[in-house]
């Protein structure tokens, strides 16, 4: 069942499971003032503390935390461990606007989406859920290049921030970079997926990602942009900014001042995952100088750059939400294994 609500410069959609089950999730596109893009924000309602999670570089909200393999996503999981879970797709990506500039092939234009836009979209859907929820501060988990517009305003925005999990995170590093696509946005094919699934796996490592499993993933990341069907091979546009900010930040320009993070800080990545090393890990732990007692460092087995869509992804959904849960086991959270829970 879908049902509709508009609440001014919001919509509302209701989506439900089968008949008599509970709403599942909120799909709300997010209007913004003159200038500003739509946004689409899902909402998974729970009892709990609220957490938003931020999407990566190249595929939005819908075919990562929201993804469902073997009935269930990273959302629900969540969701279902009692949380209160948010996720939105950034300009460019899924159910939000596409800045006009994005059809310029022209090679002069800017990068569209770079970190230093993208951290006001997310302030949008952070006030969004604060008034929604009447909750002063949101636990931010954010994906691969996500990491860096969800690092700057943890660091910007201390008092809004509970907790900060930075999955697959990109950090400084000292070396020249691969040359960022040029122009303000870039074609991504489902081949180019799959060489992005297997990157950083051992010689003879077989996929951790199943070719069925995939091929569902690639269809439904090819519908996230109706114009896909019409080029050869088929291919999704996507804005080319967070391939400059990752360029950037691996020859030494990185984004924001760590050291300004105050949020209790989850570094987590799968043991294979070329993205986040060991020395990037390092240099990010040492660079959140100002968090009390320090960051946490959390090196998974059998895991990838994209552990959540992964055979072992259920390690990675336990290490989070445990991180997450921790500073409430205190309080009376609401979440199932709180010693004070309701």
């Amino acid at each position: 069942m879908l049902k509709t609500i508009v609440r001014g410069t919001v919509a509302i959609i209701l989506l439900a499971t089968t008949a008599g089950s509970a709403v599942a999730e909120e799909v709300t596109r997010l209007a913004g003032r003159r200038g500003e893009p739509v946004l689409l924000v899902r909402h998974e309602p729970g009892p709990g503390p609220s957490v938003m999670f931020v999407h990566g570089a190249t595929f939005p909200s819908s075919l990562s935390i929201a993804f469902p393999i073997e009935g269930r996503s990273w959302m629900g999981d969540l969701r279902e461990r009692g949380f209160d879970v948010w996720a939105f797709d950034f300009a460019g990506y899924g159910g939000s606007g596409r800045p006009a500039a994005m059809a310029n092939e022209d090679s002069e234009v800017f990068p569209i989406g770079r970190a230093a836009d993208a951290i006001d979209q997310l302030e949008r859907v952070a006030l969004h859920i604060r008034e929604v929820t009447g909750r002063d501060r949101v636990s931010i988990l954010a994906h691969s290049w996500g990491t860096l517009p969800a690092g700057m305003f943890a660091a910007r925005q201390p008092e809004m921030v509970d907790r900060l999990v930075l999955f697959g995170p990109v950090a400084a590093r000292s070396g020249e970079a691969s040359p960022p696509p040029a122009g303000g946005s870039y074609l991504v094919t489902t081949a180019d997926q799959w060489r992005s699934f297997q990157a950083g796996l051992p010689r003879g490592q077989p996929p951790l990602i199943s070719a069925k499993l995939f091929d569902s993933w690639a269809s439904a990341y090819l519908a996230t942009d109706p114009a896909s069907g019409t080029r050869s091979p088929p291919a999704v546009l996507v804005p080319a900014g967070p391939q400059t900010d990752i360029a950037d930040a691996w020859e030494g320009r990185f984004p924001y001042d760590p050291g300004a993070v105050r949020a209790p800080t989850l570094i987590v990545r799968g043991e294979w995952d070329a993205i986040s090393t060991d020395a990037d890990a390092a240099w990010l732990i040492k660079a959140l100088s100002g968090i009390p007692g320090g960051a946490r460092d959390l090196k998974l087995p059998r895991g990838g750059h994209r552990m959540h869509l992964e055979e072992n992804r259920s390690v990675l959904f336990d290490a989070v939400a445990n991180f997450l849960a921790e500073a409430f086991e205190d309080d009376d959270c609401r979440l199932p294994g709180c010693r004070h829970a309701m």
